[in-house]
C-alpha cells in the first residue's frame, strides 16, 4: 500500500509494464484486481493478471503508451487517454485506448480499457506494413518507457 496519489500511481504502474518491470507494476494492484479489455473476456484476481502480464511481457513481446490525457476525481477514478503500443516480434502496432483505473487503499482494484476496433485494425496493418517499409513506423512522441520515475 502506498501514499501515492491515484493519479501517480497509475502513471507509476503503467510506466512499470512499459518499462518491462513487471513485478513492480504488480505491486500496485490489489489482489483482488478486476481486468477488463471491453469484448475479451474478464481477468479476475491477482494470479490469472499475473500470467496476462508476464505473457506480454515475455521475449518477444513489449507494451508501451504514449499517454495523451490524464485525469482522476476525489474517489480514487483515474481516465486515461492513451495510445498503446504493442509489439510481437517485428510487428509494431499502435491504437487508441481510453481506460478506467479505480484505486482504493493505494492499490489499483479495476483496470478497464475501451479501444476502436477499426482504429486497432489500422494499427495492426501499418504495423504488418511497417514490417516491409520501415519509415510507416512512427514512433510514440513521449513514450512511457522512457520515462523517469521519481525515486524516494
Amino acid at each position: 500500500m502506498t501514499s501515492q496519489n491515484p493519479t501517480e500511481l497509475v502513471l507509476d504502474f503503467f510506466t512499470d509494464l512499459a518499462q518491462h518491470r513487471v513485478d513492480a507494476a504488480l505491486t500496485r494492484v490489489d489482489d483482488d484486481i478486476v481486468y477488463v479489455n471491453v469484448g475479451l473476456p474478464t481477468v479476475r484476481g491477482m494470479r490469472r493478471f499475473d500470467k496476462v502480464m508476464r505473457a506480454l511481457n515475455r521475449p518477444g513481446f513489449g507494451f508501451d503508451a504514449q499517454i495523451l490525457a490524464i485525469s482522476s476525481d476525489d474517489t480514487g477514478v483515474v481516465l486515461t487517454e492513451r495510445l498503446d503500443e504493442l509489439t510481437i516480434g517485428p510487428l509494431r502496432m499502435q491504437f487508441w485506448v481510453c481506460g478506467r483505473n479505480e484505486v482504493r487503499e493505494g492499490q489499483i482494484v479495476l483496470w478497464r480499457d475501451y479501444f476502436d476496433v477499426w482504429n486497432c485494425t489500422r494499427g495492426f496493418i501499418r504495423g504488418v506494413a511497417a514490417i516491409a517499409i520501415p519509415a510507416l513506423r512512427k514512433p510514440l512522441r513521449d513514450p512511457l518507457s522512457a520515462r523517469v520515475m521519481l525515486q524516494l
